[in-house]
């Protein structure tokens, strides 16, 4: 059985992530599943990967071009595998070991430079200590950290494999 084509499985991965990206806003709205803002940065991780999965899917390229779209593309993975895995280790974090709840993302974002608010984020607060999801047990952290490398896997194939004969 021979695998589809590159820009199948690029645009497979894109469709992955849209799908990721609309059931985390279904949740949200539906749900009423807050984002704290570690999840605001998982969501910008996976929309950068579908952008990347997308533009690959596109282009088509061959050679050195499909080998630059996989690297890209694991470039996006890992930093949404490293949020979400700090996002784990906040939330394993035994209680009152986590600063209180801080200032929303938007709040943050008006009143410091994007780095500052970045390094405010990745520190965590307590809204990123809740558990507010779960499926089998595990946070919605974990799972998208699966996830993650799951599309990093679908990269490494439609992008660093030689082409069918």
């Amino acid at each position: 059985m021979q695998l589809p084509g590159r820009r199948a499985l690029n645009l497979s991965g894109f469709a992955l992530c849209v799908a990721m990206l609309a059931y985390a806003v279904w949740s949200q709205y539906s749900l009423e599943v807050e984002p704290c803002p570690l999840c605001i940065f998982q969501r910008i991780g996976i929309a950068a990967t579908g952008l990347v999965f997308l533009a690959a899917g596109l282009h088509a390229p061959r050679g050195r071009g499909a080998v630059a779209y996989g690297v890209l593309l694991w470039v996006a993975v890992l930093v949404t595998v490293g949020v979400a895995a700090r996002h784990l280790w906040i939330q394993h974090l035994p209680a009152g070991a986590v600063a209180a709840c801080g200032a929303s993302l938007d709040t943050l974002l008006g009143m410091f430079p994007i780095a500052d608010v970045v390094m405010k984020v990745l520190r965590g607060s307590g809204e990123c200590h809740v558990v507010n999801w779960s499926f089998l047990g595990l946070a919605m952290p974990f799972w998208v950290l699966v996830s993650a490398l799951a599309l990093g896997a679908l990269a490494s194939v439609a992008n660093f494999r030689r082409p069918r004969a």
